[in-house]
């Protein structure tokens, strides 16, 4: 659905679309220069489409040829990039290709501290600027650029995507091209939608509008290796007029740096957000160090999250920041596929390879543990099998029919080998496919499956982050018990989960026990669901502070909202008031126990006032004045007790009652 904004001023904020005084405005329209000051409404949100790739197909061929352009400019070169222009070099690694580990895919530089706090401060001078830019150019930016996404660079990001991170090129389309341009455009929407929420009830006479300003300071973004969109929707909040620092992951550094120039392209200034790779550590200490620190927006693992959430905690505690920064982060998950005795398998095995293997269980959601019952067990695994016999793994440059490719680095290769090693001596667990891999020439790992007998093993509750599935089989009759198991178990990680079911009863059982074991859950559908702008994304528990990528709330977090309230009455003489009041924790005002005594001598005489409302027969059955103190408290106006907000000579006292009345 498209946002509209009613209007807006020069700084991006809400104004009326009349105007309500005739005497001259402050600042006049000339002064405004190019501002747009009437209503607009953004094009129309949609999921970008996506091109098949079959062979001899147009979109094939180009992404060959992008493949092949890339291929020929081995090793890379990544930069370190603010004041909108590549920085010296002092320090620099390399990041291999996965698929063919003897070759340098890129060679990316190690920004030094001195480079951090150079970038901070280049985005600080910018921020004034930026926060007053009118919102409609803000917006137009993000959708230039997802133009240039789907257009221009498409099958260059995807091609990038597809040799650094070892994507397919169905996955690298998804990620690169796709959930890209629709974090972009989508990001109008959600700020527009946020400045569009202002208070829709009032009184006769005041204003009260709601400045959702950028947070004072920048704004920290941690992106992971292996979504190249996430990066996008990460430094997304600088729609909102925020400055940015971006530190993209070491193993997504060329992807993100075609966004970074993107980004530019589309009109954005030059020093909004800052381009920094290097020692995640060191950025990270340098950034924290710092008083302008406003926010961290981060997607990475859950220890990492956790070592940087104490750490802030830490410096303010210390008072070293002026606010109190907002921290969002999406992180690890421990997903589980449970499945009833009512399920339809064929449906299961086909979501739980998928969930389980795509793009080499690399997903934050990825299915990693599945519960089948006992008179099924044959059925799925049987199925499963002979399925998975048939999944290929490649190259993904090589070989356009590979439906698994290599997991991205050498660390990554080592724990899941270590992995695989125990869980194949272990008496508990037995192997039903896989539990092999090959890491002579690239970081290969075939779909491994494990039946495991205990549901509380450690396959259970580690996160690998590789092509690894746990099975446990449980008795038909625990299906209610193991509930709490499955609740219980999952590393105390709590992102995405599914329940496969014919039987609506299970469905809601599960839905109901499961509550807080998944921050996105799925009947009938596979952990790794999510559509932007659809399904919005997050976890909770140890899985993040669940704010919601792919909605409003993520962006709601970085705003600071200023409720500003005009009067357009003169104030009257105060002795006219009600006496004796005192206020309330709101700043407002409450009948005091004399006001309440002067209320009992006053007779009820309604409002004349266009559009008062009468209180209804029967809503209060107490005495008079006890509905009369209770309206007092709400501060509304339809009956004579004078909210201590309002002017006195807007009501109307009546005559002392008689002691019977």
């Amino acid at each position: 659905m498209a946002s509209s904004v009613r209007a807006l001023t020069s700084k991006g904020r809400l104004t009326p679309l009349c105007r309500v005084r005739s005497s001259a405005p402050t600042i006049s329209l000339q002064k405004r220069g190019n501002a747009t000051t009437v209503p607009f409404r953004l094009p129309a949100a949609r999921n970008e489409p996506n091109p098949t790739y079959t062979k001899n197909s147009p979109e094939r061929a180009k992404v060959e040829a992008a493949l092949k352009k890339l291929r020929s400019q081995l090793p890379l070169k990544s930069e370190i990039i603010f004041n909108g222009v590549s920085q010296k070099i002092h320090a620099n690694e390399d990041q291999v290709l996965p698929a063919e580990h003897a070759t340098a895919f890129t060679n990316y530089p190690l920004a030094t501290k001195e480079q951090v706090n150079a970038a901070i401060e280049s985005a600080l001078k910018a921020k004034k600027d930026w926060e007053n830019t009118p919102f409609v150019d803000r917006a137009a930016i993000f959708q230039r650029a997802a133009e240039l996404a789907t257009t221009k660079y498409r099958y260059e990001l995807i091609a990038s995507t597809m040799l650094g991170q070892g994507k397919n090129v169905w996955q690298g389309e998804i990620d690169a091209a796709a959930e890209l341009a629709d974090f972009f455009r989508l990001a109008g929407h959600y700020a527009a939608e946020i400045m569009g929420k202002q208070p829709d009830r009032g009184t006769d006479g005041i204003w009260s509008r709601v400045d959702y300003r950028p947070l004072e300071g920048f704004i920290y973004a941690v992106s992971p290796f292996n979504f190249t969109a996430i990066g996008g929707n990460l430094i997304a909040p600088a729609i909102l007029g925020n400055v940015v620092l971006w530190k993209p992951s070491q193993y997504n550094i060329h992807p993100s740096t075609i966004i970074y120039r993107i980004l530019q392209e589309a009109g954005l200034p030059r020093d909004v957000i800052q381009f920094v790779p290097g020692d995640a550590a060191e950025i990270t200490e340098t950034v924290l160090a710092h008083r302008e620190f406003a926010g961290l927006n981060f997607v990475g693992s859950s220890d990492v999250f956790r070592s940087i959430y104490g750490k802030i905690g830490q410096g303010i505690a210390e008072k070293r920041y002026r606010d109190f920064p907002r921290v969002v982060g999406e992180t690890s998950g421990k997903n589980f596929h449970l499945v009833h005795p009512s399920a339809d398998i064929s449906n299961v095995v086909n979501h739980t390879i998928r969930g389980a293997f795509e793009y080499q269980g690399q997903k934050c959601s990825a299915t990693s543990r599945a519960y089948i019952p006992e008179s099924r067990a044959d059925e799925f695994f049987s199925l499963l099998q002979h399925k998975i016999k048939d999944i290929t793994i490649g190259s993904p440059d090589k070989d356009f029919e590979a439906f698994m490719g290599p997991v991205i680095h050498g660390r990554s290769f080592e724990k899941i080998k270590t992995i695989i090693d125990e869980s194949n001596k272990d008496p508990q667990v037995k192997t039903i496919a896989g539990g092999e891999y090959d890491g002579s020439v690239g970081y290969f790992v075939k779909p491994t499956v494990y039946k495991v007998d205990s549901p509380d093993h450690r396959l259970f509750n580690e996160e690998i982050f590789g092509p690894v599935l746990a099975v446990h089989v449980y008795k038909d009759s625990e299906f209610t018990p193991l509930l709490k198991n499955i609740d219980r178990n999952g590393g105390g990680l709590a992102l995405t989960g599914a329940v496969f079911a014919q039987d609506r009863a299970a469905l809601r059982e599960a839905e109901d026990t499961l509550r807080y074991s998944a921050g996105n859950f799925y009947l009938n559908c596979k952990t790794t669901a999510a559509l932007i702008g659809q399904q919005s994304f997050g976890g909770a528990r140890s899985s993040g502070t669940n704010d919601r990528a792919g909605s409003p709330d993520m962006l709601r977090r970085f705003v600071s909202p200023r409720l500003i309230k005009e009067e357009f009455f003169e104030q009257t003489d105060p002795n006219q008031q009600l006496a004796m009041t005192k206020t309330n924790a709101f700043g407002g005002t409450e009948p005091t126990l004399q006001d309440i005594q002067l209320v009992k001598t006053v007779k009820f005489i309604p409002h004349t006032r266009p559009g008062a409302q009468p209180m209804r027969p029967g809503l209060f059955p107490g005495n008079k004045t006890d509905a009369t103190l209770h309206r007092a408290r709400r501060t509304t106006i339809d009956i004579g007790v004078t909210p201590r907000s309002e002017p006195m000579s807007h009501h109307v006292l009546g005559r002392p009652s008689h002691p019977e009345e």
